[in-house]
């Protein structure tokens, strides 16, 4: 059994390591392609102002994300405390939500500097859309998951909601840079035209492939129910000082049965702990 959970985590870490070398080689490319091909960064309300756009979607809407999509699922970071994971999750999505805030501003003021109508197309739309759900999304897990206010059956029930709507946002905004950056290819490639597959073209399209290739990877290892968090280390942080550990429990209720009232007490008890083992194992998939 170790020998084949050695194996597993073994393609896990090598999954994660394809994942992060595709995800900052498109970062790198996303910069090549806006210095070498374009001009470059600045923010003076021209086409160097637009450039920020693509460079933090990818940075920031798509690679960031991704990791804090998988950040629960690092196997050095069981011994960590879960509080503590879920700052690190929310926090890391705090940035990616503020980079793509940024990155949108940066296309509005463009495009007002230049006259250029906003929000005419399919891009657009599902790129705004993108970041109303995903601020939700961030507000929604601050609220119910990581501030201690919200009573468990809510946090219960939401939680395959929260799970759903995280991995969607992320699967929507690659297939939104997708379109962007085939959009923009179209608009600014004349001589000669992206028909021609000049050579800022075929970087593009190899930027777009390797986004592909990113969030595959992070899905997959995100869905992936045998590579969560393990629950030991919540039964442990679960269990009180100097208590028997889960299921010894239920045998010593079972034998003390001449107590009535201590027997309903420990099954009470550990009702509410395996409603809370359930909600703690939901919570391992939290993708916020």
């Amino acid at each position: 059994h170790r020998c084949r959970t050695m194996v597993g985590y073994g393609r896990f870490l090598a999954l994660l390591a394809s994942a992060l070398l595709a995800g900052f080689v498109a970062v790198i490319l996303s910069l090549v392609w806006v210095f070498h091909y374009r001009e470059g960064l600045s923010w003076d309300g021209g086409p160097a102002e637009f450039n920020w756009h693509p460079v933090l979607v990818v940075t920031g809407f798509i690679f960031i994300q991704g990791i804090a999509i998988i950040v629960y699922r690092l196997p050095w970071t069981w011994k960590c405390s879960k509080l503590l994971m879920k700052f690190i999750h929310a926090g890391l999505n705090t940035i990616a939500m503020i980079l793509a805030i940024v990155s949108m501003v940066a296309v509005f003021e463009y495009h007002n500097a230049r006259n250029i109508p906003n929000m005419y197309s399919l891009h657009s739309w599902i790129g705004l859309a993108a970041v109303i759900f995903y601020s939700l999304q961030l507000f929604l897990g601050f609220a119910v998951f990581l501030l201690p206010f919200a009573p468990v059956y809510v946090r219960a029930v939401l939680m395959p909601i929260h799970v759903y709507s995280g991995l969607t946002i992320f699967a929507t905004v690659i297939a939104t840079a997708l379109m962007g950056i085939t959009e923009k290819l179209i608009f600014s490639l004349r001589n000669p035209a992206y028909s021609a597959s000049p050579p800022e073209a075929t970087l593009v399209n190899c930027l777009g492939l390797l986004l592909v290739v990113f969030g595959s990877l992070i899905l997959w290892m995100a869905s992936r129910p045998h590579w969560k968090r393990p629950l030991e280390e919540h039964t442990k942080a679960l269990r009180p000082i100097g208590d028997t550990p889960e299921g010894t429990e239920v045998e010593s209720t079972m034998t003390n049965s001449s107590n009535a009232d201590k027997s309903d007490l420990r099954i009470n008890t550990e009702a509410a702990r395996k409603q809370n083992l359930k909600f703690d194992e939901a919570g391992q998939r939290s993708t916020m």
